[in-house]
């Protein structure tokens, strides 16, 4: 049934409104700038039509989602970090303490933090409890959780973006929290594209020589044994993903859904969107990617899903850190498509541009 409900959500996802790109095109050529000047700023603003229907769309209201859960497979010594971080950043997330609170308040943006697998019971009036339980299973024993669970998560994350959008939200950030999903993201990762596990894990929050070839070792052998269904994501993300990973997903779904952006963080983030994209294709036109994760199997991700991060900070936070600096991006893009005079307003004859404009691409 849950299934059902989930394919439901997925086959309402509309294509983007090419009339409403059409516009936005065409009031971009009119702008008092030379053709293509502003790069992925106006690449955005049209897709930001192509979303909404509208050629100029608001971003005032803005949040960053969070899923935070526990991964069983942290028994293997795969991370650095103790697992009770889990439970005290997600907490900490609503006193303002970690990066992505104090980044998103710089920009104006709203935390949603959603308990969907913490291993502890977390009583917080400004958590949202969708817990399915304490925790995945550890993936180098056996699967991370069952088929339906990994269902029911995904739709704790689009449920979670269809409320957020209720509520008025124009623009949505996908972040995470849980100990040790670098290593089920690798998983997930090497998982949907063959790629050799050496590639797709890093070195998460700072792992010793040693114990990094020991988590290649646990993501290689963790596909090798449970032997996902690689062209069935939720089965992929059941048998070595993670609970955060599988609510992200579905907040990618969820805001395709809604017809509302959606912003990519790292490599965690970059995964997720990758399993929502395999599992619904149509839902890579929501998604912006923010920031070239300094995790190295993002670029591979990345290259998967076939998006370009706007930024290279260097940043390997996570949380959702780098969406609310893309929000600034967007806004970028939206003020200069709203904001800027056209030549007429400028009183510029455009007719020099005719010999630099070349169909729908320009040389500058």
């Amino acid at each position: 049934m849950s299934l059902d409900v989930l394919m439901q959500y997925i086959s309402q996802i509309k294509p983007l409104d090419e009339s409403a790109m059409a516009l936005a095109k065409a009031r971009q050529s009119d702008l008092a700038k030379p053709p293509g000047s502003l790069g992925k700023l106006e690449d955005i603003s049209i897709r930001l039509a192509g979303i909404s229907g509208e050629v100029f769309y608001n971003t005032n209201k803005r949040c960053v989602i969070i899923m935070s859960a526990d991964n069983g497979v942290f028994e293997e010594g795969v991370a650095a970090t103790p697992q009770s971080v889990t439970q005290s950043q997600t907490i900490n997330f609503l006193r303002g303490i970690p990066g992505v609170s104090a980044i998103a308040k710089q920009f104006n943006a709203d935390l949603i933090v959603v308990d969907v697998g913490v291993n502890a019971d977390i009583e917080h009036p400004g958590i949202i409890n969708r817990k399915i339980r304490k925790s995945t299973w550890n993936i180098a024993k056996g699967p991370a959780m069952t088929y339906d669970e990994a269902v029911q998560a995904i739709l704790v994350g689009i449920e979670t973006a269809a409320e957020a959008a209720e509520k008025g939200y124009k623009l949505f950030g996908a972040g995470e929290m849980g100990i040790a999903n670098t290593t089920t993201s690798a998983a997930v990762l090497s998982a949907l594209t063959g790629l050799a596990a050496e590639k797709a894990a890093g070195k998460g929050a700072g792992l010793s020589e040693e114990a990094y070839q020991h988590k290649i070792h646990v993501v290689r052998s963790s596909v090798e044994h449970n032997r996902p269904n690689v062209n069935d994501s939720i089965d992929v993300l059941a048998k070595v993903g993670g609970f955060d990973l599988a609510a992200l997903a579905g907040v990618f779904i969820g805001a395709a859904y809604c017809r509302t952006p959606v912003v990519i963080d790292g490599f965690i983030s970059m995964v997720a969107a990758l399993a929502a994209a395999k599992l619904a294709p149509a839902a890579k036109e929501y998604m912006f990617a923010s920031h070239a994760s300094f995790e190295h199997g993002f670029v591979y991700a990345a290259q998967a899903l076939g998006l370009e991060p706007c930024l290279n900070l260097n940043m390997r936070l996570g949380e959702g850190s780098g969406c609310p600096i893309m929000f600034a991006v967007i806004d970028a893009a939206c003020g200069a498509l709203r904001n800027m005079g056209t030549f007429a307003q400028a009183e510029i004859n455009d007719e020099y541009l005719e010999n630099i404009r070349i169909g729908d691409k320009f040389t500058v």
